[in-house]
């Protein structure tokens, strides 16, 4: 049974998610997380996530968000470059390579759909 609930997210308590260093390519970024809710079989995520100033690299999920504060360009490999802040949603594609220049601390609320392999990775 899914319990309904609701959440201040600005106010939110959020727990550290250490980048690898592999990911870090210019500052200090440092990213905070906190899962509201998952599916039974970890294929389905909903939570709250946030990066400081820096710029980092990464590989995304199928993910859906919105960003509730802060400011980021986020350009893609062979793509767009969308620029972010205070109530943009963006939708990103599994696999999509990305590298995200956070201007200022960014906040967003996201879905994230995992592939079957990724939601085992998970559980690893």
């Amino acid at each position: 049974m899914i319990n309904s609930f609701a959440l201040h997210v600005p106010d939110a308590e959020l727990e550290p998610e250490p980048l690898d260093p592999g990911q870090i390519v210019s500052g200090a970024p440092e990213v905070t997380g906190k899962v509201v809710w998952e599916s039974a079989d970890g294929r389905q995520v909903r939570g709250i996530w946030q990066i400081t100033p820096g710029t980092v690299t990464d590989t995304e999920a199928d993910e859906m968000f919105v960003v509730l504060s802060g400011r980021a360009t986020v350009e893609f490999e062979g793509g767009p470059v969308l620029e972010l802040g205070p109530g943009d949603l963006a939708v990103l594609r599994e696999g999509d390579r990305t590298t995200w220049t956070v201007h200022e601390t960014l906040r967003k609320v996201y879905t994230v759909n995992l592939g079957q392999d990724a939601a085992e990775a998970e559980d690893r």
